[in-house]
């Protein structure tokens, strides 16, 4: 697998599709702290550690929906292994005009847009939801 942020949103957009309650991917430190942003901004249920069949850990995300409808409408990739994408914080775009957001991975951690703004820092947009 080259690229495990596009698997693990790949899993969420597929399980949405499907109207399942929970998906399953494998753990890791990044797709922890992504999924950590998504909690908080509420697009998601929560997450929780587990192990899959092999014994491998993974994390089964909760996903969430409003009136039978997914509340995660849209969720593309934007920096890829074959053409990263930096911006400085002055740079991040808003998502929607503000009612999506850029999930942004700077120095200071994973966050989301607003906070990489307040916090004045850039990076590399990692996604973007809505």
């Amino acid at each position: 697998m080259n690229d495990p942020i596009a698997d693990m949103l790949t899993r969420i957009r597929n399980g949405q599709m499907r109207g399942k309650s929970t998906v399953e991917t494998p753990a890791s430190k990044l797709r922890a702290w992504v999924l950590d942003v998504l909690e908080a901004e509420g697009y998601i249920r929560g997450y929780e550690k587990t192990t899959d069949t092999k014994g491998h850990p993974a994390f089964e995300i909760g996903l969430k929906y409003f009136d039978g409808t997914p509340v995660i409408r849209e969720l593309k990739r934007v920096s890829k292994p074959g053409r990263r994408v930096y911006m400085g914080a002055d740079d991040i775009p808003t998502v929607r005009q503000g009612l999506g957001v850029s999930i942004v991975s700077t120095s200071k951690g994973v966050m989301s847009d607003a906070s990489a703004r307040s916090a004045n820092v850039g990076g590399e947009v990692l996604c973007t939801v809505f």
